[in-house]
């Protein structure tokens, strides 16, 4: 096992292998997606509290979701630059944690668009709320921090002890609601029980959940080869693909 990550993290063997990727990962983006949201918006019916302002949740809990996802990725990466000085790890920290930004802003904004009106009020400091901010906060000290070196390779690991340390942050916010007296509903899918939700509108949210997925995958590889490029310019691989390109 631990020698087939080590091929796979080598950077030529990855630059290759994503570019083959990508283009099946944009198809299945595109796909579920397309159905997801069209099944979501359009043909799930209303809730039976919330009316249509339920479908927010298209869009709200794949965020959500991968915006811990992403952080739980984070430390991965975290842990295979400190421990095994995996360079390709310390490559991806800075494409992960924009993206992870990126799906905690969206979290926070369509649950204050959703907490309007069942709420009555844009923000309520809850426990969830409160926890995927910090999630947010923590996103950005990590891009900023990376952003203060101007030697990227020196920053990585930096970067990566901080992403470590905000490991602390994913279980709060995951147990957030049985912990605490919240607003916040508990989850809507867990691993090991029966989903609290439709089946006709559960299969669009797991669809869009893909979507989003895929997305994130696609955007994650795309990002990382072109840093991949620049830190790796001086090396005769990049340099044959530049003639290559060229000629």
């Amino acid at each position: 096992m631990w020698s087939l990550l080590y091929q796979l993290a080598s950077p030529k063997l990855y630059y290759q292998l994503s570019g083959r990727l990508i283009p099946w990962l944009v198809v299945c983006t595109l796909i579920f997606l397309s159905i997801g949201m069209m099944w979501g918006l359009v043909f799930a019916p209303p809730d039976y509290q919330q009316g249509d302002a339920f479908r927010i949740i298209y869009v709200h809990v794949p965020c959500a979701f991968l915006s811990m996802a992403l952080y739980g990725f984070l430390g991965f990466l975290s842990i295979l630059l400190i421990v095994w000085r995996i360079k390709l790890a310390g490559i991806m920290l800075r494409s992960v944690a924009q993206l992870g930004a990126s799906m905690a802003f969206l979290a926070l904004v369509t649950g204050s668009i959703w907490g309007k009106p069942m709420w009555g009020a844009w923000w309520v400091w809850d426990a969830r709320l409160t926890s995927e901010l910090i999630l947010f906060l923590l996103y950005a000290a990590i891009l900023a921090t990376a952003h203060a070196f101007q030697h990227k390779d020196q920053g990585d690991k930096i970067v990566a002890i901080l992403c470590l340390v905000g490991l602390v942050d994913l279980p709060i916010i995951h147990y957030s609601v049985y912990w605490w007296n919240t607003l916040h509903q508990g989850s809507t899918l867990l691993a090991l029980s029966k989903p609290k939700i439709d089946s006709r509108m559960l299969y669009p949210l797991l669809m869009t959940l893909l979507g989003f997925t895929f997305y994130c995958a696609v955007v994650i590889m795309a990002r990382s080869r072109n840093e991949l490029l620049w830190r790796e310019r001086r090396q005769k691989w990049v340099k044959s693909l530049v003639v290559g390109g060229k000629s």
